[in-house]
């Protein structure tokens, strides 16, 4: 018995929290098509991305393009289903009209078997042979010029994207998430402390010389923290030029709270996909990170406090 054949049909509609723009681009990138072929696949009209498809094949096609945020069904391909293999009956039957008759292979003339078709007059072993010679020429203009812009991308959609994204500090590409952008953070506070107290001692014998070299510095943390940023901002699934927001006052405060706070998406994103899990220097780093605001607060608190308690002692004493 043959089994079922499906197809994986695509009607222009968006999984659940994804936007259009998103979803074109990742299926620009599964199909590796341009835009405009995938533009045509959001018509309104059903359109069958992939035809004559077992079951477990449907699944990893109906799997992909869910991820990518396209909303396809999978439908049994009935004309996939349909059997062509003909009855007993029907190939007797083909054979006796065979001896008897024949078609013209340029009009289509049912006549008695002949060398000449008694409709357009060719010969027909001649007939045959120029066309077994056109077939054996190059058909690639043909095709290209013959090519519908409205056919659907026959790339192979279920290939299999890398489980987690690459890691580069240096550079706009990739995703971090905020354990792993506060650990850099701190990292780069770290590397940062030894060059500054060579900055002094340079400070010291050449005040020109500390001038440039803390101006490069300033330049380099600046450099760091631009691809930091815009990592953090990938995880979420923001453009890197929101990160020009810090520049505006007291808004810029808030989102870089917000930055710490808003967990990165599930999944890949139109970014990659998500990032490799934190490591445990990487979160020794981030809580380092955090301890440093809540030490200064501690001491903004309690250095005022003891302040007071020794004055209030000293008098004491005096008295």
């Amino acid at each position: 018995m043959n089994q079922p054949r499906y197809k994986i049909v695509f009607d222009g509609q968006l999984m659940p929290e994804t936007t259009l723009e998103t979803v074109k681009e990742n299926l620009a990138r599964l199909f590796k098509s341009d835009q405009a072929r995938i533009d045509s696949l959001f018509s309104g009209n059903p359109v069958a991305l992939k035809r004559d498809l077992g079951e477990s094949e449907a699944d990893q096609y109906l799997s992909a393009l869910q991820k990518a945020g396209a909303k396809v069904r999978k439908e049994l391909d009935q004309a996939a289903n349909l059997s062509l293999v003909p009855t007993d009956d029907e190939v007797q039957q083909a054979t006796q009209a065979e001896t008897s008759s024949m078609s013209c292979p340029k009009c289509g003339h049912q006549q008695a078997k002949a060398n000449e078709c008694a409709a357009c007059g060719i010969i027909i072993e001649k007939y045959l042979a120029r066309q077994a010679q056109l077939a054996e020429q190059p058909q690639a203009a043909t095709t290209a010029s013959n090519a519908s812009p409205y056919a659907p991308p026959q790339a192979n959609v279920a290939e299999r994207l890398p489980e987690f994204g690459e890691l580069k500090v240096f550079g706009v590409n990739g995703r971090i998430g905020r354990v792993r952008y506060l650990g850099w953070l701190m990292a780069m506070t770290l590397c940062f402390i030894p060059i500054l107290g060579a900055w002094i001692g340079l400070t010291a014998l050449s005040s020109t010389l500390g001038m440039l070299v803390i101006g490069l510095l300033s330049i380099a943390a600046i450099v760091v923290s631009v691809f930091i940023g815009v990592q953090r901002l990938h995880d979420i699934g923001w453009s890197g030029w929101l990160l020009l927001v810090h520049l505006i006052p007291v808004v810029g405060s808030v989102f870089a709270l917000l930055m710490l706070i808003i967990p990165g998406t599930q999944g890949a994103n139109r970014f990659g996909p998500p990032p490799p899990p934190n490591s445990t220097s990487v979160k020794i780093l981030a809580w380092l990170f955090l301890l440093i605001p809540i030490s200064g607060i501690v001491a903004a608190i309690a250095i005022p406090q003891y302040q007071g308690y020794a004055e209030r002692a000293a008098e004491y004493q005096e008295q």
